[in-house]
């Protein structure tokens, strides 16, 4: 197994994510209806893991179009779904990417789940901006403000307790923020929404550290990879009375969904 990276990036693993993380993309499928793709529509979707979800939009009809910053997870999409085009691009310069799939304005983008990886949310909005036509919607739905607050005050509590000065590597704004922040590059906000969903995790008693390995690279950063099985089990005893219910850890996850379109 390859070391988990030191610079806050985070390590994809496409299979992992597939069997034991299927609860993102799954929750993605309501996101879906917001966006409600229509035959013939162009839509991008920003993000796209494995796949599962450009295939949702394809089977309604539309010309799906994925990207994902993760060559792995790209490599994944297209042999699980090899009708459907799929890119490797950086969702913070979209009309940069060299690849004739994403030439033209797109009549919708969607995203799920990803742009809380992207801190410098200006230049993934603007990003979006470059590839939309006028009057296009933009769907997403990502973590909003304290969004697993519990996992990463315990992530940053156990730490400290070892010497390190961690961060929450994660972007998890609250619907004003973001609202200001789509307006700001030309989108008008028709929905937005900020909501809790305790989120339970595959894997049983596994189910937090499989996570934290899965999605918490940024998070752990700070600590050398030989002691950070050991932070992970500080995790789980400081999270398992208020976390831990019935054989299952519940996450407390908080979401924000919008629609918005692109004005120019």
């Amino acid at each position: 197994m390859s070391q988990p990276p030191t610079d806050g990036t985070n390590r994809w693993d496409a299979e992992a994510y597939d069997d034991g993380l299927s609860f993102v993309y799954e929750y993605g499928t309501d996101v879906l209806d917001l966006l409600a793709p229509e035959p013939g529509e162009r839509v991008l979707d920003v993000g796209c893991g494995t796949g599962h979800l450009t295939r949702a939009i394809a089977d309604a009809g539309a010309e799906a179009v994925g990207v994902d910053a993760s060559e792995a997870m790209v490599e994944a999409a297209r042999r699980e779904h090899p009708g459907l085009r799929f890119v490797h691009a950086d969702a913070r310069d979209l009309a940069a990417a060299d690849d004739a799939a994403l030439a033209g304005a797109f009549d919708a983008v969607f995203s799920n789940a990803a742009l809380h990886w992207i801190t410098e949310q200006d230049r993934a909005i603007a990003s979006v901006a470059d590839v939309i036509r006028p009057g296009g919607r933009f769907v997403a739905e990502l973590g909003g403000a304290d969004n697993v607050a519990a996992i990463v005050d315990a992530t940053l509590a156990a730490l400290a307790d070892r010497g390190y000065d961690g961060e929450n590597p994660w972007y998890f704004p609250t619907v004003g923020t973001q609202a200001t922040t789509l307006e700001r590059h030309g989108f008008e906000v028709r929905y937005a929404t900020l909501f809790d969903r305790p989120t339970e995790l595959d894997g049983g008693a596994d189910g937090l550290a499989n996570w934290l390995h899965a999605f918490g690279d940024g998070l752990l950063a700070p600590a050398p990879a030989d002691e950070r099985d050991a932070i992970v089990a500080d995790v789980e005893d400081a999270l398992r009375a208020d976390r831990f219910r019935d054989g299952t850890w519940v996450a407390d996850y908080r979401r924000l969904r919008f629609v918005a379109v692109y004005t120019g």
